[in-house]
């Protein structure tokens, strides 16, 4: 899975530096992208939090509206109580620090486990998509088992058939045998396939009878060990 991106927004390069360099002693250091101000509104996609550093009020608009509308968690230094304000009245998906002495750890912290909590919640995403790709393939299996018997019975007659139009020499013309022989190797052919799904669903008897044994070791081990 790649790793996390927090996009940083301020003109003041010691505040975004102050905000990496703080981060490299957590244990989980995500990626940064640093953009000034003046760079701001752009495409920039697949970030986990946004850190907006203090602002000048005529550049509230600008930045944050594109910002707070994403679904990304949206954090914002603030150097006065009344810009704060203002922030949390107008957008108030954001959260707002004030710039005071434990700024710095306060983001980093909050700004960390709302990238974990992103993490998670993409890989639950993509647990949620593989279901689903296995679920459809399951019931395609569930399906080729059930209609197994029938096509055994189509392939068996099949053959009969045309195993007895071939014992019957000169009955047939060269052209119509090489068809009926054409028609016999493609049903043996269909049969090793079906072959294959009976052996497939006893490996998977098997491993269902074997979890289900090691579950119960293991409950009967929990039970054993209260």
């Amino acid at each position: 899975m790649d790793q996390p991106t927090v996009l940083i927004i301020s003109d003041n390069a010691e505040f975004s530096r102050s905000i990496t360099a703080r981060w490299q002693m957590e244990r989980h250091v995500p990626s940064f992208t640093l953009l000034s101000e003046d760079l701001w509104p752009r495409s920039v996609e697949n970030f986990a939090v946004a850190i907006v550093g203090p602002l000048r009020r005529e550049l509230l608009s600008v930045i944050l509206e594109p910002l707070h509308s994403t679904q990304q968690p949206l954090f914002c230094v603030c150097d006065d109580s009344s810009t704060g304000q203002l922030v949390r009245e107008r957008w108030p998906r954001t959260s707002v620090l004030p710039c005071d002495e434990n700024w710095l750890n306060v983001l980093v912290l909050s700004a960390g486990e709302a990238v974990l909590r992103a993490r998670a919640e993409a890989r639950a995403r993509a647990a949620e998509e593989k279901c689903v790709v296995l679920e459809r393939q399951a019931t395609l299996g569930r399906y080729m088992l059930d209609m197994r018997h029938g096509l055994n019975n189509a392939l068996t007659s099949l053959l009969g058939n045309s195993d007895l139009l071939l014992i019957e020499p000169g009955s047939l013309s060269a052209q119509a045998r090489a068809q009926i022989e054409t028609i016999r190797n493609m049903t043996l052919r269909i049969n090793e396939v079906m072959q294959r799904f009976s052996s497939l669903e006893k490996e998977m008897n098997v491993v269902a009878q074997q979890v289900e044994r090691d579950s119960g070791k293991y409950r009967t081990a929990a039970v054993a060990g209260d």
